[in-house]
Order: structure tokens, then sequence, then C-alpha cells
């Protein structure tokens, strides 16, 4: 059976988790990080030697990082669905996923979510917020301009594009921050939100990361 260690609050972990959720697989999941620790046992370091969720053993195959875990999920059990045969298909795929762990993930989770919602209200570097939130500004209109005219980023049907960007909607809607006008986001994220695996994944309360720097 697939297993999958990380905590459910992991922004990493809720992408897996999402997609597991989307291929319906069986899987055990085990509460690994943050308050449940287990990161530096030497049984979790033969695993993933950098000590950090999510991780994966699918029978023999052990796979960490999550963009890496997504794809081989994909390619796994998702052949025809979330992995196409087809080196240009993937590619548009792969483009969006790389722009979303290099660009939108590092502003919107590192610059704000970070720096906002897990920083104590006293040491909060505004300057540095405000920064971050005119380049997440960027960041969405260009996804604004992209489902303006389809359902899902790169069409009709959900990708690995959609998880890896759209995981990020449900805190960017919930924070308590300045948001332009985003009509088509908005309606791609309330797409998103009548799917079940989305809903059980992502859309988990994360009251418990505020002013938490150290979990």
């Amino acid at each position: 059976m697939l297993k999958v260690w990380g905590r459910r609050s992991s922004f990493n972990v809720q992408k897996v988790m999402w997609l597991v959720g989307e291929l319906d697989l069986a899987h055990e999941h085990i509460d690994a990080g943050g308050s449940f620790g287990g990161l530096d046992a030497p049984a979790f370091l033969a695993m993933n030697p950098h000590g950090r969720v999510p991780v994966i053993r699918d029978n023999e195959a052990i796979v960490w990082e999550s963009h890496a875990i997504l794809r081989y999920l994909g390619a796994r059990h998702g052949a025809g669905r979330f992995w196409s045969e087809d080196p240009a298909d993937r590619a548009q795929v792969d483009g969006w996923m790389d722009w979303s762990q290099t660009a939108l993930q590092p502003d919107f989770l590192g610059g704000v979510f970070w720096g906002f919602f897990r920083t104590p209200e006293d040491q909060r570097d505004w300057p540095a917020i405000r920064a971050a939130l005119a380049r997440c500004e960027r960041h969405f209109a260009k996804l604004e301009r992209l489902v303006a005219d389809r359902p899902f980023l790169l069409g009709d049907a959900l990708s690995l594009a959609d998880i890896t960007a759209g995981t990020s909607l449900y805190r960017y809607f919930e924070l308590e921050i300045p948001r332009p006008s985003l009509p088509a986001v908005e309606q791609w994220y309330r797409r998103l939100q009548q799917r079940p695996a989305f809903r059980t994944h992502v859309m988990i309360p994360f009251e418990e990361l505020r002013g938490r720097l150290d979990y």
C-alpha cells in the first residue's frame, strides 16, 4: 500500500494528498513533521536525507520532494489522466509546475504567508510583505488571463499544473490581505472547491500556524 509521510497542514503535503485523492489511491497517511516530529529519526533520514516532508513509499519506490512525487504518482497511477506519453504535452504541464515552485510559491508561501501569517505581529517586515504581495498580484494576473476562457489552467481537464498552482488558492483567499479583482481565478477556485479531494486535503484550517516560525 502507498504510504505518505507528512503533517496535513503542510502546503507541500497538501499537493501530494490532493493528487492521491483525485486518483482514489488506497494509502496510509503517517503524521510527521511539526509537532509530530520524526524527521530526524534514522529510519526517516534513510528515506529522505534532507529530513523533510512529504515522502512516499509505493511498494519499493521511495520518492521525496512534492513535485517529484506528483510526477511519479501521475506516471505510475494516472496515465492518460495526469500523465501523457507525449513529451510536448508533458512540457506544457511541467512549465507551469516549475513556475509554481520557483515563482508563485516562494512569493506567496514564503513572502506573504510566512512573512504575514506565520511571523509574530511585532516581527513582521512590512516592506518585504508588501513587495511580496505586489509580486503575487502579477503572478495571479497571469493565472487570471489563463483561466479567463477555460475551466482549468491547461484546458478542460484538471492537470498537475492546477494542483501545484491551485493549492495556494485556499490560503490566498482566506488570509486577511488586500487582493486585486480576480473574477476568473475566483471561478477557477470555485470549480476546485467542488472537487472532494480539494476540499478534504487543501481546505484545511491553518490557524495553528499563526505566528509560528518554529513549526
